[in-house]
């Protein structure tokens, strides 16, 4: 029985000072120093406030208790002071529960509660101000001509930031709750008359069910609740930092999850060609967008399969055609042509990790160590032949070409681990571990959606589109892969 009832949700007591001894307990009053209570006496009667310091506005926290004092001064009815409060709390969102569970939720989120001596209620009162940058263009997904306003680690600007591009009454933004202890707050945001009803419940069910103690790591913690794709290097959620990105998806049906304390939106479902579009496409023309993503695609080719197909022929030069036969490499060095490919890989991987951790003004310095020194010395000690610094070189501009990261570290991983294959078993090794990357690729599902698609399964129309940057005015119809309800866009 007892048991039991612990379990239930604790009520308000009428005895506020049955509450203070609750909040005192749970929030550490008079111990954290960043928990903010007050006591008022109106109408010869007990209020008590509570708030978190850093959350909340203070010149806001201010006038209310200013609002609040000035109730002695021109009300006598005490019978009325509820009603005369909750008329005092001129903000924007106040609301009334009767739970403790979900006062201590509320102020830990930033509101603050005002408990009256008495009552079996509390009011809640928004006056969050969550600390954090201004909106700034993403650095990952910059564009020439655009908007440069971006995502923050704020929930509330964020959604803002949506709802102005999409001022239609149909956009629902729903707010949940992840984690016992930290109490992120997750959005899921959709166009109820467009977003198909199943994939939402599939969102909702796989949040729902999400049972951890804190997700620190915002986004990231919460895409392997949702995708639950084990070793699969692939990604399976798209991010983005930019709000007509995020928009724009909205529209073709897509359904975006804002995580607080995360500048990034989830955007469910996706495929691989999903991750291989940029902004910049939409901001020119359709012939110079289509030029853009044709220069991309042969970029994530290059990042893929240049490297192991050069090997291939390097080793095996009987494979060349005479007019070819200059690209192989002319003096091979003292360590073999796999060895260097993959020392010269790993060695870019140093930079990349180096410049990650290494301050700004000293990054220049850096890469011009790398080039000069390391990269010359490397060619004159017979460490690395030219071809192989020259090929690699290709091959990470093309993994820097992918508009996303998560992707091109994949197709990082996967190039090193052909060229180990074609190292080891030369063209048989290369016809067959492409086959099987193309398999593996067919086999991977996000959110039950393809991966492949529009390639397999092959759809003519969203193929062109995929390929080719068709105009605004043309694109008449929603991607069926999220099985819109409404699937004409210009009706």
């Amino acid at each position: 029985m007892s048991k039991l009832k612990s379990q239930q949700k604790r009520m308000i007591s009428p005895k506020i000072e049955e509450n203070y001894n609750y909040m005192k307990t749970k929030l550490g009053i008079k111990t954290s120093f960043d928990i903010g209570y007050r006591e008022l006496i109106i109408l010869k009667q007990r209020i008590h406030i509570y708030y978190v310091t850093g959350l909340c506005d203070a010149s806001v926290v201010q006038e209310m208790l200013k609002k609040l004092v000035e109730i002695n001064d021109v009300e006598t009815n005490k019978k009325m002071l509820p009603e005369i409060i909750e008329n005092r709390l001129v903000h924007q969102q106040v609301e009334s529960v009767k739970t403790m569970d979900e006062v201590v939720d509320q102020v830990l989120s930033g509101l603050i509660a005002v408990f009256i001596d008495g009552e079996r209620s509390a009011q809640i009162i928004d006056v969050r101000n969550y600390p954090g940058r201004t909106p700034e263009e993403p650095d990952t997904e910059k564009v020439i001509r655009g908007s440069r306003d971006g995502f923050t680690e704020n929930i509330i600007e964020n959604t803002a930031l949506t709802r102005r591009r999409l001022r239609d009454e149909n956009l629902r933004n729903e707010m949940v709750k992840v984690g016992e202890r930290s109490k992120t707050d997750v959005c899921i945001t959709y166009l109820q008359d467009v977003a198909d009803d199943g994939l939402i419940e599939l969102i909702k069910n796989h949040i729902g069910q999400i049972k951890l103690d804190g997700i620190s790591m915002a986004e990231k913690t919460l895409e392997e609740f949702l995708i639950l794709r084990r070793w699969n290097i692939y990604p399976l959620v798209r991010y983005t930092e930019r709000p007509d990105v995020a928009a724009s998806h909205l529209l073709e049906g897509h359904v975006l999850i804002f995580v607080d304390t995360s500048p990034s939106a989830i955007i469910l479902p996706t495929t691989f060609f999903h991750h291989l579009q940029h902004a910049e496409e939409y901001r020119q023309v359709p012939s110079i967008g289509t030029f853009i993503r044709v220069v991309r695609f042969m970029a994530v080719l290059a990042a893929l399969f240049l490297l192991p197909t050069w090997v291939l022929f390097a080793i095996e030069p009987s494979l060349l055609p005479e007019g070819l036969s200059f690209i192989g490499p002319n003096d091979e060095g003292n360590v073999p042509i796999v060895i260097q490919v993959l020392l010269a890989m790993i060695g870019i991987e140093f930079l990349r990790m180096a410049a990650i951790h290494t301050p700004t003004p000293l990054s220049t310095a850096m890469g011009l160590i790398a080039a000069v020194l390391i990269g010359e010395i490397a060619i004159e000690v017979g460490l690395f032949s030219p071809e192989v610094i020259l090929y690699v070189s290709t091959a990470s501009i093309g993994n820097y070409v992918t508009p996303s990261y998560e992707i091109s570290v994949a197709n990082k991983v996967v190039s090193m681990t052909l060229v180990i294959i074609v190292g080891l078993f030369g063209l048989p090794g290369y016809m067959i571990s492409i086959t099987l990357y193309i398999l593996f690729l067919i086999q991977i599902k996000s959110l039950k959606t393809p991966y492949l698609w529009p390639f397999i399964p092959f759809n003519p129309k969203a193929m062109i589109q995929i390929l080719i940057r068709v105009p605004v005015p043309y694109t008449k119809s929603r991607p069926s892969i999220v099985h819109p309800k409404n699937n004409y866009r210009q009706p």
